[in-house]
């Protein structure tokens, strides 16, 4: 699939394209079984930047260094979040009906832009989830972890993957958002795609903007205590578009990211036990558990999309106006320059890049932390004597170009 590797002093240093077929794919099958080994070859091969292939063989710079990660994190003036000026977009190389589009392409929403566009929708979305967070997500979470555990506690047995981490953040999102229950299942699936990519990522994709575009048009009329009607009522004065894509973006981005962790969390408490009689008998607190996995294993590896907004230089590599970078996360958070040491705990240290950084971090992070918290507290007090059923060696994760997500999570419990 790859290659040969560039090597030694004369590695051209310009655009990605220029590499022609020496450029690795961030997707396909050595992709979705070993991410973190790519990673660590690129930063081998190419330093802090290197220059790969996103879906469709579209060119791209992955940033891997921490530090130029914050740079480009940081700096919304010389990295631009507006795909507008992708260049690869401009000249039609990509088209609207590119299946990376729903990840990267620009859309009326605050993470599509910079400045004052960004500051006033951005503005709506922090007081809507602020609203939304004041109205008890925790006790959202608390009855919908008990509902989810309520159809396995009595098998002794479950997958908490399938049968209870994909599914709890989705169902307080709906409660949270205004949508009916009923809604969160087609909605686990559609997330789920539009992340994977490929070709039924736009269908998907559509799916969700329709389910949202009418929340919106029956909130106009029906107005609640929710996201939706909060991004309705915001002085901002978002149009109907505006709504419809801030609705999708807080959607799709909380789910993921969240039910991600989750899984996450349990197998690193389910695979030692020390963390899990800490955990039980009030010594460890779940945030600290969550802390470690942001460093470890974040729930979105790369981040999508920046765009060079002129000619510059980024770990070494010349990157020209219009090219697309996007943020290697997970590469940035284990940097040997930040981090020499992989095993050394990082209890307490909150620098890590999972939430992003910079004006477009996650403005939603605590939400996601209460459900996790919720979610693993419940969960370990429900089900006496839970274990893995399955040696931990034994658990597996697929990969996608944007995220790592556990396969499974077979457990066994006292009934």
């Amino acid at each position: 699939m790859n290659a040969q590797p560039l090597n030694g002093p004369d590695a051209p240093r310009g655009c990605p394209v220029a590499h022609g077929g020496d450029l690795t794919r961030l997707f396909g099958p050595e992709a979705s079984t070993d991410p973190y080994g790519i990673y660590e070859r690129l930063r081998k091969e190419h330093g802090s930047v290197a220059p790969v292939l996103l879906e469709g063989d579209v060119p791209a710079w992955l940033v891997l260094g921490y530090r130029d990660n914050r740079r480009v994190l940081d700096n919304p003036r010389q990295f631009s979040r507006d795909a507008r000026i992708w260049r690869d977009w401009r000249e039609g190389r990509v088209s609207e009906t590119h299946p990376l589009i729903p990840m990267v392409g620009w859309r009326p929403d605050c993470v599509s832009q910079d400045g004052e566009p960004h500051r006033r929708l951005r503005g709506a979305v922090t007081d809507g989830l602020l609203a939304a967070s004041s109205r008890g997500v925790r006790r959202h979470a608390t009855f919908f972890a008990n509902k989810q555990i309520d159809a396995f506690a009595d098998a002794g047995r479950a997958d908490l993957v399938a049968d209870y981490a994909e599914h709890l953040p989705m169902l307080v999102l709906t409660r949270i958002l205004g949508l009916p229950t009923a809604e969160g299942a087609r909605l686990v699936e559609s997330c789920a795609e539009v992340f994977k990519g490929g070709e039924g990522a736009l269908e998907h994709n559509d799916r969700i903007m329709q389910i949202l575009s009418e929340l919106a048009d029956r909130k106009r009329t029906e107005p609640g205590a929710d996201f939706a009607t909060a991004l309705l009522e915001h002085p901002a004065g978002l149009d109907h578009d505006e709504v419809v894509s801030h609705l999708r973006l807080v959607l799709i981005a909380a789910h993921t990211t969240t039910s991600n962790l989750l899984a996450r969390v349990l197998q690193l408490v389910l695979s030692d036990a020390g963390r899990l009689s800490g955990l039980v008998s009030g010594q460890l607190n779940v945030s600290s558990v969550v802390e470690e996995v942001m460093w470890d294993t974040p729930p979105l590896a790369v981040l999508p999309g920046r765009f060079a907004a002129a000619d510059l230089e980024l770990g070494g590599h010349h990157i020209q106006e219009g090219e697309m970078l996007v943020l290697g996360l997970a590469a940035g958070n284990l940097d040997p320059e930040v981090r020499p040491d992989a095993g050394v705990a990082v209890q307490g240290n909150q620098s890590h890049l999972a939430f992003s950084a910079g004006p477009h971090e996650c403005p939603g992070q605590n939400i996601g932390q209460s459900i996790i918290e919720i979610g693993v507290d419940v969960l370990l007090h429900r089900l006496p004597g839970l274990r893995l059923a399955v040696p931990s060696e034994e658990l597996s994760s697929t990969a996608s170009t944007w995220e790592s997500r556990l396969d499974s999570l077979p457990v066994e419990f006292s009934v």
